[in-house]
């Protein structure tokens, strides 16, 4: 059941997730948060001309909070939480992959290299202030054969991912390295994101389980 629509400081604040990703949805039950509603963002998310890999994050997760923003009759006291992950080999920004020749030409960029990851966060409290945060990660891959290549894409998991690969799939036997937050990776920087709720007054820890002990 959706919680009451209070004020920021209230026990039961609205969370709205601006982001139809059931990655960002799971990351956020990691840590307890069950958004009260998820709106899906639709902007163009084309890259600017000479957009570097970090301002394109924000720009997106910026403008996704923003769209949102505007479409808040039904939820005006609520919190709006947007996410966006760009992956960037230098200055480049690789796409989200939709096509096998879009993930096939990511995975022969970032094998047997090192590459970033940036996710930005961009939260509007129930007053209207914009908050914001950006975290990069630094990953590596191994260098890839054609076989493991042919693979990865028989498997599916590329597709609409960031870079054309998944961390937390598959994907993680070609990572040699990382450096930053793995869950950033994945979607969303979750001690950013939950210090950034905190810090706006949503209560991030109110609804933690006990954890049962095992007996054996």
């Amino acid at each position: 059941m959706a919680h009451p629509v209070l004020g920021p400081s209230a026990d039961h604040a609205s969370l709205i997730l601006a982001s139809a990703s059931p990655r960002r949805l799971s990351l956020l039950a990691q840590i307890g948060i069950v958004p009260d509603g998820v709106v899906a963002s639709e902007i163009d998310e084309s890259p600017l001309p000479r957009e570097k890999p970090r301002a394109h994050a924000i720009r997106l997760a910026h403008e996704k909070a923003e769209a949102t923003y505007r479409l808040r009759q039904h939820h005006s006291s609520a919190f709006l939480l947007a996410a966006d992950t760009v992956v960037g080999v230098g200055a480049r920004i690789l796409p989200k992959a939709e096509t096998e020749p879009q993930a096939r030409a990511c995975l022969a960029l970032l094998s047997g290299r090192g590459h970033r990851v940036f996710t930005a966060i961009s939260l509007i409290t129930p007053e209207g202030a914009r908050k914001s945060r950006c975290v990069e990660t630094r990953v590596a891959f191994k260098p890839l054969s054609q076989a493991e290549i042919d693979a990865y894409m028989a498997s599916g998991e590329w597709h609409g991912k960031a870079g054309g690969y998944a961390i937390q799939g598959l994907a993680a036997a070609f990572v040699t390295n990382l450096v930053g937050s793995f869950s950033s990776v994945v979607g969303l920087p979750l001690a950013e994101t939950a210090n950034l709720l905190t810090g706006s007054g949503y209560r991030v820890i109110r609804h933690w389980p006990a954890v049962r002990q095992s007996s054996s």
